[in-house]
């Protein structure tokens, strides 16, 4: 049997110590198939910072998730035994030592993570850990923004560049990697040249709009196929009607029904890693963003418990 999380009808959900969905602690149990995690570094961001604060946010705002997800028909934490595995500790004022670290604190959980940051930095050391369980690995990535520049300020590790680094240095399947969501100006028309040159495709914010939701997922599906899947969500994919809380919001995002159904969209696909990052809740409204993340979170953890052998 799996531990799962505190029972609301003993303990009220709004009381207790906050971990996601209230589930157990990686230390109270004797393995682990899934484990959410929390990156609260944000040293890499170019624009409003806050994210550092994320994690705990979306802990939060996850009390009131629930262990039935009908939407996928499936029960995540009875099928595998999913944990909260505390914080990586990342240094704040060094961005190289930062992604080391949290490199080598993914190595070290032996478990499919869905990371909680956190700026989108933390994106590239993640993957490069899941390279080296899987090798190359398709990339389906949610957010407003290319994050496949090359420097910023002269910097090559920041919020802005996770993606190319990992295009460098192999991380990824070029045949497999797409942006959702994409909006919003420019630096130039060279920084579209550049991405479809790292071999991204893009669906933007008006696609998912005008093509519709079966025909994005069916884009996608064919473009990932049977290759492992790491999927990147920057909570700022959303319009900042539905997430406010973000350190870099830009109009014209998809809705939070919008991005959950591309999610439940990918069941089937051979998941092995995500992360949820961007939330900034020193910018939120009741709640808006760090519910949205959750719900985010919680259905890439439902999408990796079902994708296991009840």
């Amino acid at each position: 049997m799996n531990l799962g999380p505190v029972d609301s009808s003993q303990v009220p959900r709004f009381a207790g110590l906050a971990t996601f969905a209230r589930l157990p602690r990686l230390d109270q149990v004797e393995r682990a198939d899934v484990a959410v995690v929390g990156v609260p570094f944000d040293t890499g961001v170019s624009y409003r910072p806050g994210a550092r604060f994320g994690p705990a946010a979306v802990r939060e705002a996850s009390r009131l998730l629930r262990p039935y997800h009908p939407g996928l028909d499936v029960s995540p934490f009875e099928r595998v035994q999913v944990v909260d595995a505390g914080d990586i500790a990342a240094n704040p004022f060094d961005i190289g030592a930062a992604i080391e670290s949290i490199e080598g604190a993914a190595d070290s959980i032996d478990a499919k993570l869905v990371a909680i940051g956190g700026d989108h930095t933390i994106a590239l050391p993640l993957l490069r850990s899941v390279a080296r369980k899987h090798g190359p690995v398709a990339l389906l990535h949610f957010d407003a923004h290319l994050d496949t520049w090359d420097t910023y300020f002269g910097a090559e590790y920041t919020h802005g560049t996770p993606f190319r680094r990992a295009v460098e240095e192999g991380l990824l399947d070029t045949e497999a990697v797409s942006h959702v969501g994409i909006r919003g100006p420019l630096y130039g028309k060279k920084d579209l040249e550049d991405d479809r040159r790292l071999g991204f495709g893009i669906l933007t914010a008006a696609d998912v709009l005008r093509r519709g939701l079966d025909e994005v997922i069916d884009v996608l599906r064919q473009r990932i196929g049977d290759r492992p899947l790491y999927v990147s969500v920057d909570i700022d994919v959303l319009d900042p009607a539905h997430a406010p809380g973000t350190g870099t919001p830009e109009a014209g995002g998809l809705t939070s029904r919008e991005l959950l159904e591309i999610l439940r969209g990918l069941a089937g696909c051979d998941l092995v890693g995500a992360d949820v990052v961007e939330v900034a809740p020193a910018y939120d409204h009741a709640e808006i963003t760090s519910v949205a993340a959750s719900h985010v979170a919680y259905d890439l953890v439902s999408l990796l418990a079902l994708q296991e052998k009840a």
